[in-house]
């Protein structure tokens, strides 16, 4: 068997004896993880655990300011449930409700009703249909009137009139033509909330 310089050669192959005594590196897989988060293809959110989350545990400082946070955080998810609840005070927005009939014939009844208030205009569409009667807002404060003047076979004006004012947080209304007479409630959509509380 051949010697190389720093040990045996087998078939042409030295082996470095100085070499074979070092500590082997581990293979590309590293050694085996200690249970823990899995951080996927964001290996940097380990360390965001550790910098920023683990001092929030132990440091007073910090865990105080998260609860001074906490209040902060409280209002403002409150905040667009209380803009909502005065509708004398805030009635920009849209407000949906069914019309109610009191008397006549009302096919309006049959579907939801909108009310679009804006800064200087109103819109009333009775059973969302693809009539749309129209309002300025004016001067007298909690008042909204919108009105459209039809024809009739006759051709005589057939008026459909919306008068609604602020009744806390909703806006209750009438509507009427020559053959129907209905009330409705009409309340901000649910979905509208928010959109409301950060502009409308």
């Amino acid at each position: 068997m051949l010697h190389g310089p720093g040990g045996p050669c087998k078939r042409g192959i030295c082996v470095d004896a100085e070499y074979s005594a070092r500590p082997r590196r581990p293979g590309p897989y590293g050694p085996p993880r200690r249970p823990g988060p899995y951080w996927g293809p964001f290996p940097a959110l380990r360390s965001m655990n550790v910098t920023l989350f683990r001092p929030a545990l132990h440091s007073p400082l910090a865990r105080a300011m998260l609860l001074a946070m906490l209040p902060g955080a409280g209002l403002l998810a409150v905040a667009p449930a209380r803009a909502a609840d005065d509708a004398a005070r805030d009635p920009i927005g849209i407000w949906t409700g069914t019309l109610v009939a009191d008397r006549g014939v009302c096919p309006e009844t049959n579907a939801p009703s909108t009310l679009q208030v804006g800064t200087k205009r109103i819109a009333f569409t009775p059973g969302d249909g693809a009539l749309v009667l129209h309002g300025t807002r004016d001067a007298t404060p909690g008042r909204f009137h919108a009105q459209l003047v039809l024809s009739d076979m006759n051709r005589k004006p057939y008026p459909l009139v919306f008068e609604g004012k602020p009744d806390g947080s909703a806006i209750s209304g009438t509507y009427g033509t020559p053959r129907c007479r209905a009330h409705v409630t009409l309340t901000r959509p649910k979905s509208n909330g928010m959109a409301h509380f950060l502009g409308h």
